[in-house]
């Protein structure tokens, strides 16, 4: 009998988005097939499917200890969301008789169907950032007897849906400051910022509708501007590590001395981004869009409004309702809040369903929203800002609701 060899050793995963991408969310079937094709007869002890879904962080600092000393000090931390084994060939057998079970594939193509289900809970969704990630893979490993293994590995997407469509998100955000320049002795008139937008939540290719009012009584000459910004923050060893990158941003007219100027719903577009990380142990990725007056030569006059980039966009029978909010009086200046947990923003398997089905981009058509959220995964990486919220160790509580390493 003459020994072939392994051409080619691939997965195929059957269902797959407008992007052709393997995109899934909690308690979703999984299938598949791992495709051998050998050019003769070949041997096998063992054909292995492998799942896995893993957070991991890891960064490191440096420390020095004295005048000459210096040691790296390593954090890393790591949650595992999804670990699933099943054998496509061969069964356990007896190592000390090696040719005992063999399978023999035959020269040409061979298909071998894994399928296997999600876990039903918050699984955290699929990120790449500086310090950390959150990966789902297949693995399929080909054993024959006195060789090595053949091995192939293949991620696939997972998305934990946050519906937007809650009271919670639906909410306006409002603002308002006030900042007296001062130099030596002399001290200008105000400058005032009020800031609104009409909800909370935001799924991406949506547009940010900005009511905003600056009155500048000061000397200078003044901007205003607005950026949304995603914040990444890693945990490791109870200590945090965090990043701050420019995700869009707008700029307004010029503002002279005794004037003033206002925005009846600038749009500020949101690109493809991850969705919020919210209840990952190891990781959080938040939003935020800073409504400010850029002031030359000085402390600029900021308002934060915290988001929450979803994944279930807005139904059209609410889009009514949040326009009717966004038209209420401004209100006192509100605190900023932190984002919520995924378990207040939590919806039926049906409910997901249904809202998915049929949703396109909020502008222009041009795909589903799961193929415009899918796209940051394939941008340049960004430029990123650090800033070290955690300088001294702390202790870092995690969430019960998410599993442990």
């Amino acid at each position: 009998m003459g020994l072939g060899k392994v051409r080619v050793l691939a997965i195929l995963f059957d269902s797959l988005n407008d992007n052709n991408l393997p995109a899934f969310s909690g308690g979703d079937l999984v299938s598949g097939r791992v495709v051998v094709e050998v050019t003769g007869d070949v041997r096998v002890k063992s054909l292995d499917v492998t799942a896995r879904g893993v957070a991991k962080v890891r960064w490191t600092e440096s420390r020095n200890t004295g005048a000459n000393t210096a040691y790296t000090q390593n954090y890393t931390e790591e949650v595992e969301y999804l670990h699933h084994y099943d054998t496509l060939i061969g069964e356990e057998r007896d190592e000390d008789c090696p040719e005992e079970g063999l399978t023999v594939l035959h020269a040409g193509l061979h298909e071998f169907a894994f399928s296997f289900n999600l876990p039903q809970m918050a699984l955290a969704t699929s990120f790449e950032g500086k310090h950390g990630s959150v990966r789902y893979w297949v693995k399929a490993e080909l054993h024959r007897p006195w060789l090595l293994p053949v091995k192939v590995k293949k991620e696939f997407i997972v998305f934990e849906h946050i519906d937007i469509n809650t009271p919670l998100l639906l909410s306006p955000q409002a603002g308002s400051k006030e900042k007296t320049l001062c130099c030596w002795f002399c001290a200008s008139g105000p400058i005032s910022l009020s800031a609104k937008i009409e909800r909370k939540g935001y799924t991406p290719g949506e547009s940010i509708q900005i009511f905003c009012e600056v009155e500048n009584s000061s000397s200078r000459v003044v901007v205003p501007k607005a950026a949304l910004y995603q914040t990444q923050t890693f945990f490791a060893k109870g200590k945090g590590k965090q990043i701050q990158q420019l995700v869009s941003n707008l700029r307004g007219e010029t503002l002279p001395q005794g004037k003033s100027q206002s925005w009846e719903g600038r749009l500020l577009k949101i690109p493809p981004v991850s969705p919020s990380i919210l209840d990952c142990p190891i990781i959080r990725v938040e939003y935020v869009l800073v409504v400010y007056v850029d002031v030359p030569g000085g402390l600029n006059l900021s308002l934060s409004l915290p988001l929450v980039i979803g994944t279930i966009p807005l139904h059209a029978s609410t889009s009514r309702s949040s326009s009717i909010s966004s038209c209420c009086s401004w209100g006192p200046a509100e605190t900023p809040e932190a984002p919520p947990s995924y378990s207040e923003l939590a919806i039926s398997e049906s409910h997901r369903r249904n809202c998915l089905v049929g949703c396109d981009r909020s502008e222009g058509g041009g795909g589903s929203l799961l193929t415009y959220i899918t796209e940051f995964r394939y941008l340049p990486p960004p430029l990123y800002s650090e800033v070290d919220p955690y300088p001294d160790p702390v202790e870092v509580r995690r969430p019960e609701t998410c599993p442990s390493r």
